[in-house]
């Protein structure tokens, strides 16, 4: 079965991998970046060595989100940027084709493992099954 697993930050968490630290979210050095980015590789690399992985991908920062919506009058209304009220957004994601619910929590697990500054917060890492297109909603 496929599933999509997400992984999940903020603009200040972006803001702060890139060095500026804020109340809540400390700022990111290079040495914590590179653990970061070793530790996902070494998933990604498990992940084809075992042939689950479908597609997975780290997405830009909160600020470069489009949202495309329709008005009252039916014409598009376009907005840049996330809305104020959210918090949370999918900061990457792996489309993995795994046998099991079991295994596909396992992989979750060793992502919510992944190194980060001591201080920064932290976010479940989201299971979401994909509908082969005959299952239920």
């Amino acid at each position: 079965m496929k599933y999509l697993v997400l992984v999940q930050g903020t603009q200040i968490d972006y803001e702060a991998m890139r060095g500026k630290g804020s109340p809540g979210s400390p700022a990111w050095s290079e040495q914590d970046m590179q653990a970061m980015f070793a530790y996902m590789g070494a998933i990604n690399d498990d992940l084809a060595e075992t042939g689950e992985i479908v597609d997975g991908q780290g997405l830009a920062e909160p600020a470069k989100i489009r949202h495309v919506g329709l008005g009252d009058d039916g014409k598009a209304v376009i907005t840049d940027g996330p809305y104020s009220e959210t918090k949370e957004l999918m900061a990457g994601y792996w489309v993995l084709d795994c046998a099991s619910l079991e295994r596909v929590t396992e992989i979750a697990e060793r992502v919510a493992r992944c190194p980060q500054p001591a201080g920064a917060p932290t976010y479940p890492v989201v299971i979401r099954p994909i509908l082969d297109g005959g299952g239920d909603i």
